[in-house]
């Protein structure tokens, strides 16, 4: 086959600096794909005209990305990943480097706020379908994201190396150990020693800065690349594509620059001034962002009192605590726990509608989906807590079993959710979907 030639894009504006930077973009798109990846990606990628509140989230959780990245590489810096130097090291760029405390709250107020956009731009595809047929893979590389986004969260938890980042890794990596047969060498691999030492830091600290970061933003390009093949979903769940006018374009799309990246950089401003608010005026949330023991040097002979991972992993948590062990292992409680995020993949085959969006699903969808959002919230407020503070009455024993019967009846809760979802997704009455998508 005859190699094809590309045309150069010869690109002329009015006055000498304008035609330098013309001959300057003509030169580069003659050696690299540049205005034809902007013209793919930007200013004629055509988005639904209908995007609303919910679809901010998605580049909300880019901006996060780029916020940690950056905020990462300064921290990294000033940070010794040794045992004996790794608290000293943060507590060295809180107080004595130059706005190292801003930095440090930047990183850690940044973590949570990218799972809390992240959060959102997953309940958005519940809400309208994105996961639906042509977007599976969409979803797929969606759900890989926040499965690395958790590894790279607990891989940097354990580097400030605090009472509750020490005993949490602790806990956590001990989990593995009760998986049978690989079990033990695996846990064994991930500390890289008998017991969370130096060596377990270092190691989390080389996936923590390279192999997590690198793996992330790979995911997040083929994310975006999928997205802008098979183009964008809309509060309708109808397809733009299905109606173009005589150039090609769709009748109900308008091109992403500049129309929405004006409207997302209105939505990033709104984002970055509440992050500043938390930032400087409630950067521990209480505890939630950042917990009390965490200020406290690690110590392997002291136990804190309640152990338990960041608010973004507790519903996952509470889920490992409702089930009970068997035969004196935890493994159980584990595998539940894996499969509370394994059954996200199966997403797109288990809904069986004729329509994409909640605004055309009917009231079966609306109330599960609605109870399963109740009961994830409530089982990620049962994780932070122990077990025995649950409750305002009764004894000790009455306020442990009803915790422990309310994370269990939740649990079923959101495995019924996804394992029903055949069933009441097809007999619930739709309304007909448009034609064409609404203003």
């Amino acid at each position: 086959m005859a190699a094809t030639h590309k045309e150069p894009v010869n690109i002329t504006c009015v006055g000498p600096l304008n035609g330098m930077a013309s001959a300057l973009i003509t030169w580069i798109d003659q050696r690299f794909p540049l205005m034809e990846n902007w013209r793919s990606h930007l200013s004629e990628y055509y988005a639904p005209k209908n995007f609303n509140f919910w679809y901010y989230f998605g580049v909300l959780s880019m901006l996060a990305l780029v916020l940690q990245i950056v905020t990462g590489i300064f921290l990294t810096m000033h940070y010794k990943p040794e045992a004996t130097l790794a608290f000293a090291s943060v507590e060295y760029i809180m107080r004595e480097v130059p706005f190292g405390w801003l930095v440090r709250y930047m990183h850690s107020t940044g973590a949570s706020a990218f799972f809390i956009v992240v959060y959102l731009h997953m309940f958005r595809g519940l809400l309208y379908g994105s996961y639906r047929k042509p977007r599976e893979l969409l979803w797929i590389f969606g759900v890989v994201i926040y499965l690395c986004m958790m590894g790279e969260a607990f891989f940097g938890y354990l580097l400030p190396w605090g009472q509750m980042s020490f005993w949490g890794a602790q806990v956590i990596v001990n989990l593995f150990s009760t998986i049978p047969l690989i079990g033990p060498d695996l846990s064994l691999w991930i500390r890289g020693d008998y017991v969370v030492s130096d060596a377990t830091l270092n190691r989390f600290f080389a996936f923590h800065v390279i192999a997590i970061p690198l793996a992330l933003l790979g995911l997040v390009a083929a994310h975006v690349l999928a997205l802008h093949e098979v183009g964008s979903n809309n509060p309708d769940g109808i397809e733009i594509k299905e109606n173009k006018d005589a150039q090609g374009r769709p009748l109900d799309g308008i091109p992403f620059f500049p129309y929405y990246v004006v409207k997302d950089m209105y939505g990033a401003v709104v984002f970055l001034i509440v992050f500043a608010i938390i930032l400087f005026f409630m950067p521990e949330m209480g505890g939630y962002f950042l917990e009390h023991n965490n200020f406290v040097p690690a110590d392997p002979l002291k136990t804190p009192a309640h152990i338990a991972p960041v608010w973004y992993f507790t519903p996952y948590y509470s889920i490992l605590r409702a089930v009970p062990p068997m035969f004196n292992s935890q493994f159980p409680g584990v595998a539940a726990m894996g499969a509370a995020t394994m059954i996200l993949f199966l997403l797109p085959w288990l809904d069986r509608s004729p329509v994409k969006s909640i605004r055309y699903k009917g009231p079966l969808f609306k109330w599960a989906l609605a109870v399963f959002v109740v009961a994830f919230l409530v089982l990620g407020y049962l994780g932070t807590v122990p077990t025995n503070e649950w409750g305002q009455f009764g004894d000790w024993m009455f306020r442990a079993e009803r915790a422990t019967v309310a994370a269990r009846f939740l649990t079923a809760i959101y495995f019924l959710f996804f394992l029903l979802m055949p069933w009441y997704s097809q007999i619930d009455k739709t309304k007909p979907e448009p034609k064409r998508v609404t203003a």
